[in-house]
């Protein structure tokens, strides 16, 4: 493998975590950080946290699990490919939707609606939350004591007023400075992975048709392609082939323009990358209009199509209910729960409430919902 270049993360000159540990015998501190996610218990829970579809829709749909694994292979590919830190992309992208709520987007918003009044809820920096305080493993410190360089990874956006609360990794928002490269990546291959596998299983589900797929110049071009040498092929593998395709496209193509970014503009150590005036991960201008348009074709077609927003509104509903329940009557949240809200003002509790719900898996929500308030 070829050495780091010298505007990788390097564990040497990292800022390192926030309890003090002695080293591994045998791993990298960014390997330990990935084996720590892998085994947490936010991450087990992703593999019943809808992506798209609701978990109970369809056992081959995407899941949160589904969705960071495949985030994580685009991540590692471009990372050795620019001699970036490999462990540590793989750690980001492993963590980066723990604070998920369950159903999604749908639940992520309905729960920040509830807490409005309290300080809002956005998963991203739920996640953080989860790493440094929630994930209960350890004798000697809250959370999984991750290295600095992952949480900041983790944290891809924060308001101001968030930023000034939460310490260390908020202060590149106040300084207006960008995350490291590992990081850089990480947000992008979230967006990679998301865009194509939708398109995969909006096209399982029945809401997506090749012949709307086929008005993408991402999708076109390579369904033309696939077509020309694959006459026969059947819809199922065609879909497989071309999907296959797009991802490769748009990851070579990031891999060569962050190459010709950072050989233009010349970092020379993680601080330059971020002191810099703008991220250096980023697609070409025209595969990154493609890629959007794809965005807002999924938007349009999939994420607002009738029978989604059927169960979007289904999912809203268990969220908002189950909130004002556990904040009406905290003794219905279990005991570990229940003790933590007992002692806080009335924004306390709330947090707490929304830690407990952000947790819960869609079958959990979906079964506790019925147990405590009946079917929606």
């Amino acid at each position: 493998m070829l050495p780091l270049a010298p505007f990788a993360a390097n564990e040497a000159d990292s800022r390192g975590r926030r309890y003090a540990e002695p080293a591994a015998e045998y791993r990298g501190e960014y390997q330990r950080d990935r084996d720590r996610i892998i085994h947490s218990t936010a991450f087990r829970r992703l593999v019943y946290k809808t992506q798209v579809f609701v978990n109970h829709e369809g056992d081959l749909y995407r899941t949160r699990m589904t969705h960071s694994l495949e985030v994580a292979q685009i991540g590692r590919t471009a990372a050795v490919a620019l001699r970036l830190n490999e462990p540590l992309t793989e750690a980001i992208c492993l963590a980066h939707d723990l604070g998920h709520t369950p159903f999604g987007h749908a639940g992520q918003d309905e729960l920040n609606a509830c807490m409005r009044d309290f300080g809002g809820f956005e998963h991203n920096l739920q996640s953080l939350r989860v790493v440094d305080e929630l994930e209960a493993k350890y004798a000697e410190f809250p959370g999984l004591n991750l290295m600095f360089e992952t949480r900041e990874g983790i944290l891809k956006h924060c308001s101001m007023r968030n930023a000034r609360e939460i310490g260390d990794v908020g202060e590149r928002f106040l300084k207006r400075e960008q995350p490291g490269l590992e990081g850089q990546l990480a947000n992008i291959a979230d967006a990679i992975a998301y865009n194509n596998h939708d398109v995969d299983d909006g096209f399982r589900a029945g809401l997506l048709s090749l012949e709307q797929l086929r008005e993408q110049p991402l999708f076109a071009l390579q369904y033309d392609e696939v077509h020309r040498r694959y006459p026969e092929l059947e819809d199922r593998r065609l879909i497989y082939e071309i999907i296959r395709r797009m991802i490769n496209t748009v990851v070579t193509d990031l891999i060569d323009n962050t190459r010709r970014n950072l050989e233009r503009r010349k970092p020379q150590s993680i601080d330059d990358v971020r002191k810099a005036d703008g991220p250096f991960v980023a697609m070409s201008d025209d595969i990154y209009a493609q890629h959007v348009s794809l965005k807002r074709f999924l938007m349009r077609h999939l994420y607002s199509h009738e029978k989604k927003l059927e169960m979007t509104h289904r999912a809203q509903a268990i969220v908002r209910e189950l909130f004002e329940l556990y904040t009406s009557d905290i003794q219905k949240m279990p005991a570990e729960f229940a003790d933590r809200a007992a002692g806080n003002d009335q924004a306390g509790r709330a947090r707490v409430v929304a830690d407990y719900v952000a947790g819960m898996t869609d079958r959990y929500a979906i079964a506790e919902h019925e147990r405590l308030i009946g079917k929606t």
